[in-house]
């Protein structure tokens, strides 16, 4: 069992920047992938960013290469999502995620573990 609890989420205008983390709590965080995933409000769940077990591969959705950047610190069991130049289509619940399985997992079936969500919401 993994507990993810994401934070960092809030109103900013557009252009700005905001960054979002995800505390993992429960099996070994460092041998799973990683991802960030966001839903809008009558849209389905969408990929954004995955990280790799190690870190050392990280791949985009291409709604947001160049903008955003996800990173991992294993010894603090901890994932990032630093996100900028953020645009008003930005505005969505973002999610965390655990996989265990291919590399990328870009698909939401992929995830075993989510977390709440944390609310990033974009002003024009």
């Amino acid at each position: 069992q993994v507990q993810l609890v994401e934070s960092g989420g809030g109103l900013v205008q557009a252009g700005g920047s905001l960054r979002l983390s995800c505390a993992a709590s429960g099996r070994t965080f460092s041998s799973y992938h990683m991802g960030w995933f966001r839903q809008a409000p009558g849209k389905e769940r969408e990929f954004v960013a995955a990280i790799s077990w190690s870190g050392g591969n990280t791949y985009y959705a291409d709604s947001v290469k160049g903008r955003f950047t996800i990173s991992r610190d294993n010894a603090k069991n901890t994932v990032y999502l630093q996100m900028n130049s953020l645009e008003p289509e930005d505005t969505a619940v973002y999610y965390c995620a655990v996989a265990d399985r291919r590399w990328p997992p870009i698909l939401t079936n992929e995830y075993d573990y989510w977390g709440q969500g944390t609310q990033v919401t974009v002003s024009s």
